[in-house]
């Protein structure tokens, strides 16, 4: 039986279990949203690429399958730049397709032509260019297999717009092989011996591709040897926070006796990250190439194993392979590094308890113990990037897994577009997002896509008035000498309402209890805007002591 490309594509979609994507339409893949009509894929339309494309990553960062995005050519797929990026970074699978000018146009600069292997090879794993409609099972099933296999990450397909016309026999489409790699016995063999020479063990967890029971199997290994556990930067779901062997974030605003800890430390077991310039402080708590400490590297790409650091063990492998394989190890009855390990996380509660005092009449450290005690224990946060996310970033201690989505490529605008996708996903959740007032205004307008799909997150933007990440560094470089980092802008709540939305005002620190739970009850969208003093720039400095040096 003849098929359209446009059938084909959500066909081969369907094959693989795609459950919903999210979109702005254009005029250039009209025969894909066609098709997705009846398709019983659910089709979030939003309301700037970006946004969807970030959403997308969200899907793929909070199940582990790509998340799928659709965009139109030429602005509409450098727009969608911006989330690729963060799946880039981040490693998290993820499938654009991006609508096409017509196959008999290529090369005379039409109407929105880009080339997108030369302008997109940056930003994925593999972009590709459908030419021929009855290859689209064959190009869809690589997508799936390329972005989950190995380090995951986006992959780009193009479609011109004539090419989903055609009319073709082409072969059902069949889902992806998912690629596993294992550790080997030998290797596992090895890692015990080392532990058991080491006086001054840790292990750092990051990267993607994990999965509740690899979380927690990892968190016994950790419990059964009593070693002291980090995760990198905007990785902190990986492990409970109030686990005894959790002993803080291994990222911006380390804290200085975590930092010691890491360089000090004879044995370091990095288990599923690249140890990049975050979490490894600029490439300062290791050396390059070759690292004062000894170290094993457990990743599943093999070219990440030995592209920066030089291992003393290297293992080619997924946690959830790597973590099973951990169960045939001995421990020793009392290691000699158990009351280090105790020491750890007593620094890293003491590290995590928020400031009583801070400039201006609203205290972020009382809203932050407010919220950990008032939200439930598997509420998903999301931010984006900005000084204001140090607060839940050091502040808030994750217990579960699937509780964060936030981008390590420190994208700002992310926090309201996975807020969206994660309520979408797990509707009976509570889910927070946290945004500065910067940030917030990079996809704000994604406030409307929950609004469509009565998707009620909650939105935290902590409004200071200014870039407020910038102006710290240039007030540090630039004393007094203010440049383009002063914003003016709406009044939140009001914009809130006008969507159809619920907004509160917190001026000062006994407002935002009641404000968040009329949000809550609310039932609807809601922004909780919170005014806060610009000096009060970080936790613990003001933008005046940064500017004296103090």
């Amino acid at each position: 039986m003849k098929r359209t490309g446009g059938a084909l594509i959500v066909e081969a979609l369907k094959a693989n279990g795609v459950e919903r994507v999210s979109c702005v339409p254009g005029e250039s893949y009209l025969a894909v949203l066609d098709a997705l009509k009846d398709s019983g894929i659910e089709t979030l339309v939003c309301r700037q690429e970006g946004g969807a494309a970030m959403m997308a990553d969200a899907w793929g960062r909070l199940t582990g399958k790509p998340g799928i995005c659709m965009v139109t050519r030429g602005p509409g797929a450098t727009n969608a730049s911006a989330g690729l990026h963060v799946a880039r970074q981040d490693s998290i699978p993820m499938i654009l397709f991006i609508g096409q000018i017509g196959r008999d146009m290529k090369e005379r600069e039409a109407f929105q032509e880009v080339e997108y292997r030369r302008a997109f090879t940056e930003f994925a794993k593999w972009v590709g260019e459908i030419d021929d409609a009855r290859r689209i099972p064959e190009f869809v099933t690589r997508a799936f297999a390329v972005a989950t296999s190995g380090r995951p990450g986006p992959v780009v397909l193009t479609l011109p717009e004539d090419m989903l016309l055609d009319e073709v026999d082409a072969p059902d489409a069949k889902p992806y092989t998912p690629v596993e790699s294992h550790p080997g016995p030998s290797q596992i063999a090895a890692l015990g011996a080392m532990l058991k020479t080491a006086k001054r063990p840790m292990v750092v967890l990051g990267g993607t591709r994990w999965s509740e029971t690899s979380v927690a199997g990892i968190q016994a290994f950790a419990e059964k040897f009593k070693l002291p556990v980090g995760c990198s930067f905007r990785r902190q779901m990986l492990f409970d926070h109030l686990h005894p062997s959790y002993a803080g974030d291994v990222g911006i605003g380390i804290n200085p006796a975590l930092a010691r800890e890491v360089k000090e430390t004879d044995l370091l077991i990095l288990l599923g990250g690249r140890f990049s310039e975050m979490p490894s402080s600029s490439y300062t708590l290791m050396d390059i190439p070759y690292p004062a400490q000894k170290l094993v590297h457990i990743h599943p790409d093999p070219s990440e194993l030995g592209r920066v650091y030089r291992a003393d063990l290297a293992i080619c492998a997924a946690p959830e392979e790597f973590v099973s394989a951990l169960a045939t190890l001995e421990a020793q009855d009392a290691p000699a590094w158990a009351e280090r390990t105790e020491t750890m996380h007593a620094a890293y509660l003491a590290w995590s308890t928020p400031p009583k005092t801070s400039p201006g009449p609203v205290q972020m450290g009382e809203i932050m113990e407010w919220i950990e005690a008032n939200t439930p224990k598997d509420a998903i946060f999301t931010n984006g990037a900005g000084n204001y996310a140090t607060w839940l970033h050091r502040f808030h201690r994750f217990q579960a897994f699937n509780t964060q989505a936030a981008p390590t490529s420190g994208s700002m605008g992310y926090g309201l577009p996975a807020a969206v996708a994660a309520k979408q996903l797990f509707p009976e959740r509570e889910v927070v997002c946290f945004a500065g007032d910067g940030c917030f205004m990079m996809h704000g307008q994604e406030f409307a896509t929950a609004m469509r799909y009565n998707l009620p997150i909650i939105t935290l933007v902590i409004n200071n008035g200014i870039y407020g990440t910038i102006r710290m560094h240039q007030e540090r470089e630039y004393p007094g000498r203010v440049s383009a980092t002063d914003l003016t802008n709406p009044d939140f709540a009001a914009l809130a309402k006008a969507y159809g939305g619920h907004g509160e005002t917190v001026e000062k620190t006994e407002d935002f209890a009641p404000a968040f739970l009329r949000a809550r009850a609310s039932g609807k969208p809601a922004i909780i805007e919170i005014k806060l003093d610009p000096e009060a720039i970080t936790p613990t400095r003001t933008l005046t002591q940064i500017r004296n040096k103090a």
